[in-house]
């Protein structure tokens, strides 16, 4: 079985399959259309977010059985498509699951201790101990949105924290022993902290709007490491400005790349108001990005390779 790499990742996962019989090629350079000049000698691929795997790339793809995303979403392939052609989609939620879960952590308490805005101000030779008197988790509602493997981490790490926690999914098979299952009428009426832990789909783009933002009967804290284009910049700023979100902690942004390695060239005036405001915590998509976790993707995609190819 041949196998292309399109992009960089731990090297355990190309020895492993190396030690394990498949052949692979690496090519982190060529342009995807080079790349779809040769895909047809290909039975796997390996990619992360470097482009999107679509209905042209796939049609040329007439010798593949697996494509492998080395992290959670697969936005950047169609899936139904390539389903229809026979292909199986592989991904590796587990792998950086338990990173996402504690970013998140990090980013809640740093927002409720103001951490990085009381630090800032310490570095500029200014001592606030009262303005950045912040509030404890205890006896908050924290509500999550989708308890996949993220969310499940996620709340498994609240439970020392003797809060209340709910989570909403449109799975109903989901379980946990560390939160309660709610509707999103009780999650609209209670919520003080919301952490979003979805997929990016047709169904939850520009789900965080406006519209979603003001269903909430309490002003609350919205912390995101899923996906930017959950959220709509522009709204999620003026309810900022109105108080109706008390903070942000936001791993992600609606002006991210293709491949989440940057921000668009044409930053929107959104982000530029938005990166100034300090109740507000941004980081660079980097909840799953951690020492382990790039070992533990890795040897994720392996046993899936392993499982459903064995030589």
């Amino acid at each position: 079985m041949k196998i292309l790499h399109l992009d960089v990742n731990h090297p355990i996962l190309i020895d492993s399959l190396n030690n394990l019989g498949y052949t692979n090629d690496e090519d982190y350079i060529s342009t995807k259309k080079d790349i779809i000049k040769k895909i047809k000698e290909y039975d796997g691929i390996i990619i992360r977010s470097r482009f999107a795997i679509d209905k042209k790339f796939i049609n040329h793809a007439i010798n593949l059985k697996f494509i492998a995303r080395v992290g959670s979403g697969i936005e950047n392939i169609d899936f139904n498509y390539a389903i229809s052609k026979n292909i199986k989609i592989i991904s590796s939620p587990e792998g950086n699951s338990n990173a996402v879960g504690e970013h998140a952590m990090g980013l809640l308490l740093s927002l409720a201790n103001n951490i990085n805005k009381s630090s800032n101000e310490v570095r500029n030779g200014v001592w606030q101990r009262e303005k950045n008197r912040g509030f404890e988790i205890e006896n908050k509602t924290i509500s999550i949105l989708g308890l996949g493997n993220t969310g499940k981490s996620f709340v498994k790490k609240l439970s020392s924290f003797n809060c209340n926690v709910i989570y909403f999914d449109i799975n109903n098979s989901i379980e946990t022993p560390y939160a309660r299952s709610s509707t999103l009428k009780e999650i609209f009426e209670n919520t003080d902290i919301l952490s979003l832990h979805l997929p990016l789909t047709e169904k939850t783009k520009n789900l965080v709007n406006k519209t979603f933002i003001y269903k909430f009967k309490k002003p609350f804290f919205l912390i995101n490491t899923s996906r930017g284009n959950i959220v709509n910049t522009t709204d999620m700023l003026d309810a900022l400005n109105s108080k109706q979100i008390l903070g942000a902690g936001l791993d992600v942004l609606d002006i991210e790349n293709v491949s989440f390695m940057s921000l668009d060239k044409n930053v929107n005036s959104s982000f530029k108001k938005l990166k100034n405001l300090d109740n507000v915590i941004i980081t660079p998509h980097i909840a799953g990005w951690t020492n382990e976790s790039k070992i533990k993707l890795a040897e994720t995609i392996v046993e899936k390779i392993v499982k459903n190819f064995r030589l």
